[in-house]
């Protein structure tokens, strides 16, 4: 190659260089802000921990139990509240065992998520799951796996995980999720919660009467044994 060919290709060469270093410099941001978004649709989500299989009697959408029982019982919870999670895992079993199957007490859960995205659409999923007659058992995988629901960046994906591990129709689940189907559900809660002072979760309305936090069952026998002594007292 002539001395003038090699200054030449030496000047193409350049030229290219240039011209990539350009692109990148123009392109480069776009593609960050890009691998920012697509990212977390591939990222992994772990496993899911599925709770043993428990019997909820009666069970009707977010309720169970007789409605006619002489006590109900409304709880209003945060999925991702670690309380609202102690009391899921033990005092309702309780609650349930000695109440609620013996046609003394209806439960109903409201969800009541803080202004936070993977609460919102835990309740949301939660609800999507009732239409398939499934919120309990979606429900306890959701309690079960607060942690990955915290700290997930795709929480999309897990939700629906979790609903085929409930065995939920996932076209369904997927189309309800879309939709938002229940914003004003959920809106409606938040309205009913604030007008009766409930601040926190989780709260309960027992037969109207407001009962704080992830007490022990002893304190909620205490309360329910008053109310069903009330219910049995004959009207003055």
């Amino acid at each position: 190659m002539s001395k003038r060919a090699d200054i030449r290709e030496k000047r193409r060469r350049q030229r290219r260089r240039r011209q990539l270093i350009t692109i990148l410099i123009v392109l480069g941001p776009a593609l960050i802000v890009l691998a920012i978004i697509i990212w977390p649709q591939f990222a992994p989500i772990g496993d899911i921990s599925v709770p043993e299989v428990k019997s909820y009697p009666m069970a009707d959408g977010l309720a169970m139990g007789d409605p006619q029982s002489p006590v109900v019982i409304e709880e209003y919870s945060d999925f991702l509240c670690a309380f609202c999670g102690t009391f899921h895992g033990s005092t309702l079993g309780q609650i349930v065992e000695q109440y609620v199957a013996t046609g003394q007490v209806y439960f109903v859960f409201n969800p009541l998520p803080p202004r936070r995205e993977n609460s919102i659409q835990s309740a949301h999923a939660s609800l999507c799951a009732s239409e398939q007659g499934q919120f309990w058992q979606y429900a306890d995988i959701l309690f079960a796996n607060q942690a990955s629901i915290y700290s997930t960046r795709n929480i999309d994906r897990l939700l629906e995980a979790m609903a085929e591990t409930a065995d939920l129709d996932i076209d369904r689940f997927q189309s309800c999720m879309r939709e938002n189907r229940y914003e004003g559900q959920i809106q409606d809660i938040y309205s009913i919660a604030i007008s009766y002072g409930i601040e926190s979760t989780p709260s309960f309305l027992i037969n109207g009467n407001l009962f704080r936090g992830a007490q022990p069952f002893s304190e909620f026998q205490a309360e329910i044994e008053a109310a069903l002594s009330e219910a049995a007292s004959p009207s003055p």
